[in-house]
């Protein structure tokens, strides 16, 4: 998120490296989708499904919108959309949190 930043304070294009480091998030996403549905499969926690399991599907689709949206931008504001896509994900992790724990 802040190298998106920084390349949008400076009015640059996201490269190759902002992407590469998205995939790595996104596959981490997918294996946190992949646990989190068999962990909830598994429990006899009172864990609501349709938000847990909306929650887990959200997380892993803001990413590449964010990314698409920041390569079809070609101004600063492609590199901010991913930022704030970068941003959001932290959320989304938290909310997952509390409903888990709750």
């Amino acid at each position: 998120m802040v190298y998106a930043v920084v390349l949008a304070a400076r009015d640059k294009r996201i490269d190759w490296t902002v992407l590469g480091a998205v995939g790595i998030v996104e596959v981490g996403l997918i294996t946190q989708l992949v646990v989190g549905i068999a962990q909830y499969a598994g429990t006899d926690r009172d864990v609501s499904g349709p938000f847990f399991i909306g929650y887990l599907i959200g997380s892993l689709i803001i990413l590449p919108i964010g990314a698409f949206w920041a390569l079809a931008e070609s101004s600063r504001w492609g590199a901010g959309a991913l930022a704030i896509a970068c941003l959001v994900i932290p959320i989304v992790e938290l909310r997952l949190h509390d409903l888990w724990a709750v």
